[in-house]
């Protein structure tokens, strides 16, 4: 069993669970290796076991971070590796484990007391051509100019479904749904649904509501304002400015997250992380 170990890099605390962890494996026998950018923040690690995360090739790997750690990863292994994350962030929906169930978690992994959770993706091709990362939260499609609307049309399995004015449109799979789509006004999605939820951003019109359409679904969405470059936000980690007659097409991807999970249980652990969050 070979195992990956990656660390939110801001906080000293996740970095120095991120070396026990590591030394932990080490001296039980395991193959483990750690992401450039957790070395980078601390020299600790052995030198020789450092690799970037496009090359990582493990069976696991244990995140110790929050939300964003774990899109981090996501959005740079180039294999769908189950995931353990280890909350170190604010609310950690993504995560399994709080700090001090660890070694706890780790044992029970290495004992083969666990199950995969996948979560459906969501692909991006612009023009055609699928050039940015996989969206494991949510796609943003913004105003390139702060406090200047955006005019777009979207359609659904090419059929029109809507053209709205406003600061932008998310398109969101039921993980994300807790994120960005909601602050939009999206619901909660179960994350065990197959769906993809659709959400304008402070639209002008009163009637331009978010949506529910099957994971299966085709987007495709047009800037109807043809002088205006718009940006194109994916999981809130990778960004690009786009001319204003890119076409935008969003599908189901054929990847999905795999996380690390000790319980099949849903409720009440979202529903009392979202009642935290507000």
């Amino acid at each position: 069993m070979r195992f990956g170990v990656v660390a939110r890099r801001d906080r000293p605390e996740a970095l120095k669970l991120a070396y026990r962890v590591y030394d932990f494996l080490k001296v039980s026998g395991y193959d483990v290796v750690v992401d450039e950018d957790t070395y980078r923040h601390l020299k600790e690690f052995e030198e020789a076991d450092v690799l970037p995360l496009e090359d990582f090739d493990v069976d696991f790997i244990i995140v110790i971070g929050g939300d964003g750690t774990i899109l981090r990863v996501e959005h740079k292994t180039k294999r769908d590796i189950p995931i353990l994350g280890v909350n170190m962030g604010t609310l950690g929906f993504l995560t399994e484990v709080e700090p001090h169930e660890t070694f706890f978690a780790i044992s029970k992994l290495i004992e083969g007391e666990y199950y995969i959770d996948e979560r459906i993706k969501l692909r991006t091709y612009l023009d055609g051509k699928a050039s940015v990362p996989d969206a494991l939260n949510e796609v943003a499609i913004l105003t390139g100019i702060p406090g200047k609307i955006i005019h777009l049309r979207y359609y659904i399995d090419g059929g029109l479904a809507d053209e709205i004015r406003a600061d932008g449109l998310i398109i969101s799979t039921p993980t994300g749904s807790t994120g960005y789509a909601m602050s939009a006004g999206g619901p909660f999605v179960d994350p065990r649904l197959s769906v993809t939820v659709i959400a304008p951003l402070a639209p002008i019109a009163l009637s331009s509501r978010p949506m529910v359409v099957p994971a299966e679904s085709r987007i495709d969405v047009r800037n109807m304002a043809l002088k205006r470059e718009i940006v194109l936000a994916v999981d809130g980690q990778f960004y690009t400015y786009l001319p204003p007659e890119t076409e935008i097409t969003i599908k189901l991807s054929p990847r999905k997250a795999k996380f690390v999970r000790f319980t099949k249980e849903i409720y009440p652990k979202y529903t009392l992380r979202l009642k935290k969050r507000f």
